[in-house]
């Protein structure tokens, strides 16, 4: 009897192995399929065959990366919390010591680009504390990966015809080496961004963002200049709002704003620029920050408030500026992103909001909110997706 268990048991492991197999035969060869239909494209951009061909070979799926990227730290943790840990004081400590060991370089990228170099530096701790973290996963896998299992797939797969374009250029496959998502060097570049925007102080035909950190702090700049970041203009900055603010607009000029008396926090004159927003990450009862356009500028970098905020104050920390002056709210909490979907869908069905439902709140959803409030007859109107904004949303269907 044990002996015939054994024989099931066994035939039974073998049967599963076999569908096991299979499966994996079958899911390579429609990868294999993604990547040959790759061709055309890839030829258009000027992609020899000879290249593409040894680009392929060997590729195979990463089994890790399905449906990697679902669930960003971004857009799932408070502000402050991704603050702490990525603006965090010991960083801002290491991206002086950074700042002081590269001076000759950043200034070189500064006076080029019109970038300050707090900020270069600060995108550089941002994407891979320093270099110390850059990824050693094959990107052109990574993107190939992404291109077959993920919803969005063909964003990926135009990064693998642009991976090809870099070796085409010259550039050693085993140069091509980043994160998960394909994302390499100091810089943490996905391939197009490499072809737009690397650049070599030394005018090497092929910047080499991976080793050469003159190479990729200027980079950086010229992809946050071309962005669109206007010289002599901060981010920002902390700011107090006065008792007796209306709450009207959270849109305007920082001259409005100054007339209104707003603030800053530290004592120095609000930023000059045409336009400037209001942000209250926590609601009014926590810190409120005036942002100009160069705030936007920073979230092509990564479309996220956390991180362009993290990156702003991991910079004023690195030019040695203080800590935020005012305090988070102890009840500061996070809509569940089930809250987050539903409040978005109310503001749609109640015609405040136009844009996606999918739980991300930036400058449309607040700015919805901030409109919702202000006809509601809330206040301090701050734009904030609050548990009280919820139900007074849902009071008014």
């Amino acid at each position: 009897m044990p002996g015939a268990l054994s024989r099931r048991a066994f035939a039974a492991g073998a049967l599963a192995a076999a569908a096991t197999l299979a499966q994996a035969q079958s899911g390579n060869s429609r990868f294999d399929a993604l990547l040959q239909s790759l061709w055309p494209k890839a030829q258009a951009q000027g992609v020899s065959r000879a290249v593409f061909d040894a680009a392929i070979a060997g590729v195979v799926p990463d089994p890790a990366l399905a449906g990697s990227g679902e669930n960003q730290a971004e857009f799932e943790r408070t502000l402050k919390a991704y603050l702490d840990d990525a603006a965090s004081p010991a960083r801002g400590a290491r991206g002086r010591a950074e700042l002081a060991r590269h001076r000759a370089d950043l200034a070189r990228a500064e006076g080029r680009y019109g970038v300050p170099a707090e900020i270069i530096v600060a995108i550089w701790g941002m994407e891979t504390d320093f270099g110390r973290a850059a990824g050693d996963k094959d990107a052109l896998r990574s993107l190939a990966s992404l291109a077959f299992s993920r919803a969005d797939g063909e964003r990926f797969a135009d990064e693998v015809i642009a991976a090809m374009a870099m070796l085409e250029r010259g550039i050693p496959r085993a140069k091509l080496q980043g994160s998960w998502a394909g994302a390499m060097g100091h810089p943490q570049f996905l391939p197009s961004a490499y072809l737009k925007y690397a650049v070599s102080p030394g005018g090497a035909k092929t910047p080499d963002i991976w080793s050469s950190i003159p190479d990729a702090h200027a980079s950086i700049a010229n992809f946050i200049r071309a962005e669109g970041w206007r010289p002599g203009i901060p981010w920002g900055c902390e700011v107090v709002i006065p008792a007796g603010f209306d709450w009207l607009s959270l849109d305007a000029t920082p001259a409005d704003f100054s007339g209104q008396g707003v603030r800053s926090a530290d004592g120095r004159s609000l930023p000059a620029g045409a336009r400037a927003t209001l942000f209250f990450p926590a609601g009014a009862a926590g810190p409120a920050f005036l942002l100009t356009e160069n705030y936007w500028v920073l979230k092509q970098y990564n479309n996220s408030d956390s991180y362009a905020m993290s990156t702003a104050w991991l910079g004023e920390r690195i030019a040695g500026r203080g800590a935020l002056r005012a305090a988070w709210p102890a009840d500061f909490r996070l809509l569940a992103r089930g809250d987050r979907i539903r409040l978005q869908t109310l503001l749609r069905d109640q015609g405040y909001y136009w844009d996606k439902i999918d739980g991300r709140f930036g400058p449309a959803s607040r700015g919805a909110i901030h409109k919702f409030q202000v006809n509601a007859g809330i206040f301090p109107a701050d734009g904030f997706a609050s548990a009280g904004v919820l139900a007074r949303l849902a009071d008014a269907r």
